[in-house]
């Protein structure tokens, strides 16, 4: 079976709301959720990118939100930016869970590429501890390096939400990512001391001119973890053939994102069956990107996936599909881990 690397999952949001029961959760799964031990050993998941994200008080995915999305257009309203007080308890609690599943000896939390080959050879779940948007960060950046320390490798500015940092986009359909102004003066500052500590910058859920500012201010290859083609989707989640070739030229990666409104052309959230709308995404970006810079970023339990996808056991699935479709073993093997390593290793330092 062939090995995936992924680039996001919210499955430390599940332990959070859930810490009474979390052995359970992990170790035996409930059946709930995308994410657990014995579904990830029976699909493939080597490992991948866990999210420290801050909710909002009142949910992107709440019922009448989903009942929005389901409707094509519609532009869901953006929650107002959370402070670094309300943030930071919260962001130390989701670690304090990716800590706890290391101490397992299940998972570890990887801090360069020869930890996570490592991983995988020995079938122990490989980690990046990952933070999507910056609420848990002080202007300051004291906390940027404490959390280095902690084992933090990348970061996302901003998820949809405003941060003191920059401005993400919103959940809009029709809509380009041109929604609103570029990073603030703490949002380059912010950058500039994540390339000096090796951080990986996360583009996806960043409006355009914070993209342009981070294009134009990093040093480091340009990732969007977990996003997908505005050309087959035109979704404000979604990159422009514009910014997919500033992302190549920086020799950058795009990670797939599974959600089914990025993926559906018209945009639906409810589910679908099939591959063809990954395979449509896929052909674009490897098309803009070439072979060595598109990956997988599922977005495993904080998105509606697909019916054929339904949860972690459906990536052998995802993969013979793109065999049938006429990828090569070399081309899927890429996809499926070996280009996110390869840009890892071009990343951190």
């Amino acid at each position: 079976m062939i090995q995936v690397f992924d680039g996001h999952n919210d499955f430390l949001l599940r332990l959070l709301q859930d810490p009474a029961h979390r052995e359970e959760i992990w170790l035996k799964g409930n059946g709930e959720g995308h994410l657990d031990l014995p579904r990830i050993k029976a699909g493939g998941f080597a490992g991948g990118f866990f999210a420290i994200y801050i909710s909002s008080p009142t949910a992107h995915d709440a019922p009448e939100f989903e009942a929005m999305m389901d409707n094509p257009p519609y532009d869901v309203p953006l929650p107002e930016l959370i402070g670094v007080e309300q943030a930071a308890p919260v962001a130390l609690a989701m670690a304090g869970h990716l800590r706890w599943l290391e101490r397992t000896g299940t998972l570890k939390i990887c801090t360069s590429v020869a930890e996570i080959r490592d991983c995988m050879a020995r079938g122990i779940v490989a980690a990046i501890m990952h933070m999507e948007g910056a609420e848990a960060i002080g202007e300051d950046l004291d906390a940027l390096h404490v959390w280095h320390a902690a084992g933090l490798r990348s970061l996302g500015p901003v998820w949809s939400r405003p941060t003191i940092f920059g401005h993400g986009v919103p959940f809009r359909y029709p809509s380009t990512g041109d929604t609103g102004p570029g990073l603030t003066a703490a949002g380059k500052a912010l950058v500039r001391e994540c390339n000096k500590l090796g951080i990986m910058l996360d583009l996806s859920h960043l409006n355009e001119k914070g993209f342009d500012d981070i294009a134009e201010l990093s040093d480091a290859p340009l990732v969007a973890t977990h996003s997908n083609a505005h050309a087959v989707t035109p979704s404000a989640r979604n990159l422009t053939d514009r910014q997919l070739d500033v992302i190549a030229a920086s020799n950058g990666l795009v990670g797939l994102n599974y959600a089914t409104g990025f993926l559906s052309e018209d945009g639906r959230q409810k589910p679908f069956a099939g591959w063809e709308p990954y395979l449509r995404h896929l052909d674009h970006l490897l098309e803009r990107l070439g072979e060595d810079r598109v990956g997988l970023g599922s977005d495993f339990d904080g998105a509606t996936l697909s019916s054929d996808m339904k949860d972690v056991t459906g990536l052998p699935k995802l993969l013979a599909a793109l065999s049938e479709h006429g990828y090569s073993d070399a081309l899927i093997e890429k996809i499926a881990h070996k280009n996110w390593l390869a840009l890892l290793e071009r990343t951190w330092k």
